[in-house]
């Protein structure tokens, strides 16, 4: 390591965040899985969210940051329906109907290929003829690490409610990078939350039971998706998106799957062959790529 960034934590911080990123975002797959036992999709996102919610508004309390005008909260609403409501709810729906948890990262894990082309018209972010060769490896990645995996479940609602996440955390963080930058990041999110939570209370009013079996899987399941990620890994995803440009950000998506593949294989016995090895270390090399400014 570097010995200047070595005697800056700010530079570490800075250096560690993509990978401690990719691993909580991985996470949160393996840990859905597990809540999911416990409540309906909506339910459990529902429960999630007050939760984050409160948590929220003790850190507000405490930091007492600058909250941003109406328009401000506006902005922080539609962020939320956009990176937390259709992107969250769509993956819960499609682990819920069995898709198993490797697959469920596939659709989402092509975010990179649709952000570069949005982020190269909408913010005019430049994407260099190395960054679409990166991009275009991470496809292939993605498809080694999950071919031949088992299509189990209503296949046909697993993937429409993986193909709604992959556009809604796609416009969501466009949206976020483009009309989010500048609120501060405590008081952003406590609206956020609220937002999303409101939406959630709705869909499981409207479409669920509500039923909630509070076993200890459920419990401690609901805690690791509140507290590392929906605070801790969206800290580190606005973080990134604040401090680079979208399709960088966007390129570590590709090292989603991969990781959320290993986890799967090790806690549910999903399968990962040498094929699925290479697909990681192509991702690897694609995030590479695409992370090399122009």
């Amino acid at each position: 390591m570097n010995r200047d960034i070595a005697s800056d934590p700010a530079a570490m911080a800075a250096q560690a965040a993509p990978a401690v990123f990719v691993v909580l975002w991985s996470t949160g797959f393996v840990a859905t899985k597990y809540a999911l036992a416990g409540a309906e999709p909506l339910t459990y996102l529902m429960w999630r969210m007050l939760l984050v919610v409160a948590l929220m508004a003790a850190i507000v309390a405490i930091g007492r940051p600058r909250w941003p005008g109406w328009k401000g909260v506006g902005h922080s609403a539609v962020a939320a329906i956009l990176v937390h409501g259709f992107y969250l709810a769509g993956t819960a729906v499609a682990i819920a109907h069995a898709v198993p948890v490797g697959l469920s990262a596939l659709i989402p894990g092509l975010q990179p290929v649709l952000m570069a082309t949005l982020a190269n018209r909408w913010l005019g972010e430049r994407v260099t003829l190395l960054q679409w060769v990166g991009l275009g490896l991470g496809l292939i990645g993605v498809v080694l690490i999950l071919h031949g995996r088992p299509m189990s479940g209503e296949v046909g609602w697993g993937w429409f409610a993986s193909g709604v996440s992959l556009v809604s955390i796609t416009l969501g963080a466009l949206y976020q990078k483009r009309y989010c930058h500048d609120i501060d990041w405590r008081s952003g999110n406590l609206i956020q939350y609220i937002a999303v939570a409101g939406f959630f209370a709705l869909g499981s009013f409207g479409f669920e039971t509500g039923e909630v079996r509070w076993t200890r899987e459920f419990v401690l399941a609901l805690l690791w998706l509140a507290v590392v990620l929906s605070i801790g890994s969206i800290a580190v995803l606005y973080w990134l998106i604040k401090r680079r440009g979208a399709t960088q950000v966007a390129s570590l998506f590709y090292l989603v799957p991969a990781v959320t593949a290993l986890m799967a294989y090790v806690l549910f016995g999903e399968r990962l062959d040498w094929l699925a090895m290479l697909g990681m270390a192509v991702c690897a090399a694609a995030v590479g790529l695409v992370a090399r400014r122009a």
